[in-house]
């Protein structure tokens, strides 16, 4: 059975309001502590990809590609000690190795669009750049989310059985007792 579900009167799973409530404030603290990260490493990004577009003579999407690099370092940092400070810590280097595979799509996803926009259609002043940069932030964030909360900041398996167990406390009625059973008598002897 799911966690924090039961049996209805007709066969099908159900799901205490307590239970999806708690599960929703869950997602949407992770929501929050994930966009604080990514808006600190979306910064960063824009930040290193102007100073290194401005300052050498790199073309566009190397300059973004280096600036995606700094970012992704930084939002490890961010991610491991703060936003899933609390999930399975036991296997670093498999969890490093997870975290660039995934970050190296995500870099793909984001410079594949800055690339288009500047190669493809020729929009390469400052602001177009920029712009693109940002949009491809944007669709690389959709996939690095779920990735990382999938696949490389994986939840604790106790943590889910206490969850379980406690919104399973939550839906008995006052004192304990599981409703149409009745206590068996130990027998001795």
């Amino acid at each position: 059975m799911e966690r924090g579900s039961k049996r209805g009167s007709e066969g099908r799973r159900t799901t205490s309001p307590g239970a999806v409530r708690r599960r929703f404030d869950q997602f949407a603290a992770e929501v929050a502590k994930f966009g604080a990260v990514g808006t600190a490493g979306l910064l960063v990004n824009l930040l290193v990809f102007n100073l290194v577009r401005h300052t050498t003579d790199l073309q566009v999407v190397r300059a973004s590609v280096v600036a995606t690099v700094v970012a992704i370092c930084t939002n490890y940092i961010g991610f491991r000690y703060f936003t899933y400070r609390d999930r399975d810590k036991s296997g670093r280097t498999k969890e490093l190795t997870l975290f660039l595979l995934f970050s190296a799509v995500g870099l793909v996803i984001e410079n594949g669009v800055l690339y288009a926009a500047t190669y493809g259609f020729g929009l390469d002043s400052p602001l177009q750049s920029n712009v693109f940069k940002f949009v491809g932030i944007g669709v690389a964030t959709l996939f690095r989310f779920w990735s990382y909360r999938t696949w490389v900041f994986r939840t604790l398996p106790a943590r889910e059985a206490v969850a379980s167990a406690e919104a399973i406390l939550e839906d008995l009625p006052e004192g304990g007792a599981v409703p149409g059973r009745r206590k068996q008598r130990q027998r001795v002897g």
